[in-house]
């Protein structure tokens, strides 16, 4: 199955939530959710549809998948990883979601988004311990280093999302270095560490049946 092309906007209307897709325009004026935060499709504004147990838990798996732009076979591939795991199986998959490269690139403000994030570094602007790495499903691990790499310094997309690192902030499980425009993990984080508004307990639930 092919990564979705449509409209981020779309995504976030049918989940009824906004999910930063689209980084600093969703934090605007102009943001699509603000003027239709409605369903999409002709009855959105009037559908009233009766939620079962299974669709709820259905829909969080999917606005998970979406948050992070994980297909399904893998988010699938991450779960059975979590479970393998000690502890509680959500927190585990939450965090195992949050070590991926793309996602530490945004969380450090090297993008403006989790999707143009993939793009820099499959463009090969970024190196992880010295290495250049392509890979946005690379999972990072404590005590990493990550950085850009010399000949991207000049890059205006990564210049510009960087300039914000102080409006936007960086969670206290990573460490930036501004001056060396660098990065470090110093730990994976924990389940109050990740702030997003999903219910992952549902998860496990869908996949547990």
């Amino acid at each position: 199955m092919a990564r979705y092309l449509g409209p981020a906007c779309r995504i976030c209307r049918r989940q009824g939530m906004k999910l930063f897709l689209k980084g600093t325009k969703c934090m605007t004026e102009k943001c699509p959710f603000n003027k239709r935060g409605f369903a999409p499709g002709q009855h959105g504004q009037n559908r009233r549809i009766k939620v079962s147990d299974y669709g709820l838990q259905l829909r969080e798996k999917q606005k998970v998948r979406r948050i992070y732009g994980v297909m399904e076979n893998q988010f699938r591939s991450y779960f059975k990883e979590a479970d393998r795991k000690k502890g509680i199986t959500g927190d585990a998959l939450l965090r195992i979601l949050e070590s991926r490269l793309d996602n530490v690139i945004y969380r450090l403000c090297f993008a403006d988004s989790r999707t143009e994030s993939r793009h820099l570094i499959r463009h090969g602007h970024f190196q992880v311990n010295g290495k250049k790495v392509s890979i946005p499903s690379f999972l990072v691990r404590p005590g990493d280093v990550i950085s850009v790499r010399s000949k991207s310094l000049k890059v205006e997309r990564i210049q510009a999302s960087f300039s914000a690192v102080d409006r936007r902030g960086v969670p206290s499980w990573l460490e930036v270095d501004k001056p060396e425009v660098k990065a470090s993990v110093k730990y994976l984080p924990a389940r109050e560490e990740i702030a997003l508004p999903v219910r992952e307990q549902l998860i496990v639930e869908l996949y547990s049946k």
